[in-house]
């Protein structure tokens, strides 16, 4: 062993095994991984957002255009419904392609490791842009609907992969707060969205195309210095063999942390990786962790929270809140603005994540935030059922509104991106994580499609399944799901691996 003078020891194998010296001290944020946290986040997580926000505000510029399109180039005339038809499509084929790319996640993420994944993320969202600058060059629907599928692809496979990266390359401490970034780029890149396509900027007859494509800024400069990030040293370790290329790259991100013994740190986590590649197989397909009985609960929970942070309501709570605000007697045009007052509101609650996860527990955090949601949901409910008949109700539909957003926000949000990297082990977790991305982008295709039918046949009661969702979501997650905060997913594993005969102690 040596010893550099100060009480740390230097990186050494013995009998091939690294050994630990003393406990390690708490981490602090180095500067590069506060770097590629931000980058990854902006050039990814917020494209992901954006493309989800950017078609509502120029919707009535783009229907035209498309009506005048297909007259022009096919010569025919679209009733009220088949244009209704064609919208819907250019809409839900971003969905579809969510799913699609949720599918190849997990082989992408291990043949070409998380950061080449998220590279081919950045590569496919850039070709989106271009295609939705051009389309309206080329008088084209078609170029328009295939950036929509493209863009949705590279959204599925960031919402698989980034969390699982951000959650890789950090501390084990610091693992839950880089995990929340996943959610805040979503969520920042909605609120981007609805900022760009404003009529007062890019939501006009005229420019709704370079709304669509202007996100393209944000992944360029964001992906100029990407030789410069790392690669994950737990994959380099544990999945593709380079050891000594994984510890020089966990040597490049802990540098700058500012501990006294941070080479024994560094120590600590290499010993885990040799621990956690002693243990583990090859990686595992989609299809074996599917038929793995040991991983039937922890695959349940987070279809569950992936899935359910979607069926909670979420987009259709923001769909309607312009109504609702029209009700307290806001004008279109300021009811349009008080919508982006509430997806701000929501990105101030996001920010807050980083500071949650680090502070308190996530089995806390998640069933405090599914039970308010749901209670704000119930509410929403009863006063839009009544806001006509009771004076103070229009408020009160407002205060239900930005009430679900902070309790959603606060933990339903952020925890379902990044939870998987701390149920599953590395061979499991692009499969599981995945999975887990297919459930989101289905229940965000369900709500999509069931949203506007439910709600002309139940009215007002459309935000009760959703509070129903909460609720199932509080039980479940009550008796099965175990603390993860702060421990490995090798702990964890045997705690879930009996499936609902499990329990999280």
């Amino acid at each position: 062993m040596n010893d550099n003078g100060r009480g740390q020891l230097l990186i050494h194998k013995s009998n091939g095994v690294y050994t630990p010296t003393t406990e390690p001290r708490a981490p602090k944020w180095g500067l590069l991984l506060m770097v590629t946290t931000f980058a990854m986040t902006i050039g990814t997580g917020i494209p992901v957002g954006y493309n989800i926000g950017v078609m509502n505000s120029p919707s009535s510029f783009m229907k035209k255009w498309c009506n005048q399109t297909i007259i022009q180039r096919y010569d025919k005339y679209l009733s009220v419904d088949q244009l209704e038809t064609l919208w819907s499509t250019i809409i839900s084929i971003f969905l579809v392609g969510g799913c699609v790319g949720s599918l190849f996640a997990a082989s992408l993420a291990d043949r070409f490791g998380r950061k080449g994944a998220l590279l081919t993320c950045a590569i496919l969202f850039a070709i989106g842009a271009v295609l939705f600058g051009f389309c309206r060059a080329l008088s084209s629907v078609e170029v328009l609907i295939v950036g929509r599928f493209i863009v949705g692809l590279s959204s599925g496979v960031t919402t698989a992969v980034l969390g699982m990266y951000l959650g890789e390359i950090a501390p084990s401490e610091l693992r839950g707060t880089l995990g929340t970034f996943s959610g805040l780029g979503v969520t920042a890149g909605v609120v981007v969205a609805q900022v760009a396509s404003l009529q007062e900027l890019l939501g006009t007859d005229e420019l709704w195309h370079y709304a669509l494509s202007f996100y393209i800024v944000l992944v360029i400069v964001c992906f100029l210095p990407f030789k410069w990030f790392p690669e994950s040293p737990k994959y380099l370790f544990v999945v593709a063999g380079k050891r000594d290329v994984a510890r020089n790259e966990l040597m490049r991100l802990r540098v700058g942390e500012g501990s006294d013994d941070l080479l024994n740190r560094i120590n600590a986590e290499l010993i885990a990786m040799e621990q956690e590649a002693a243990t583990q197989a090859d990686t595992r397909s989609i299809w074996s962790v599917l038929t793995d009985s040991t991983l039937f609960l922890p695959l349940v929970l987070i279809c569950a929270l992936m899935g359910g942070q979607q069926l909670s309501g979420v987009n259709a709570v923001f769909y309607y809140s312009v109504d609702i605000f029209e009700k307290v007697g806001l004008s279109e045009v300021n009811a349009k603005w008080a919508n982006l007052g509430a997806g701000i509101l929501n990105l101030m609650v996001a920010f807050t994540g980083p500071k949650v996860m680090e502070k308190i527990n996530r089995r806390t955090v998640i069933i405090i935030s599914c039970l308010l949601s749901g209670v704000f949901l119930v509410m929403l409910s009863i006063v839009m059922k009544y806001v006509d008949v009771i004076s103070w109700f229009p408020v009160a539909c407002v205060l239900s509104v930005f009430g679900y957003i902070i309790a959603y926000q606060f933990g339903l949000g952020p925890i379902p991106f990044f939870i998987g990297t701390e149920l599953f082990e590395i061979s499991t977790r692009p499969g599981a994580m995945s999975i887990g991305s297919l459930a989101s982008w289905a229940g965000n295709f369900c709500i999509g499609m069931t949203f506007l039918p439910m709600n002309n046949a139940i009215g007002a009661f459309v935000f009760l399944p959703f509070a129903v969702v909460c609720f199932l979501l509080v039980a479940l997650m009550y008796v099965y799901l175990p603390e993860t905060r702060g421990r490995e997913a090798a702990d964890i594993a045997p705690i879930v691996s009996r499936g609902f005969r499990s329990r999280r102690f």
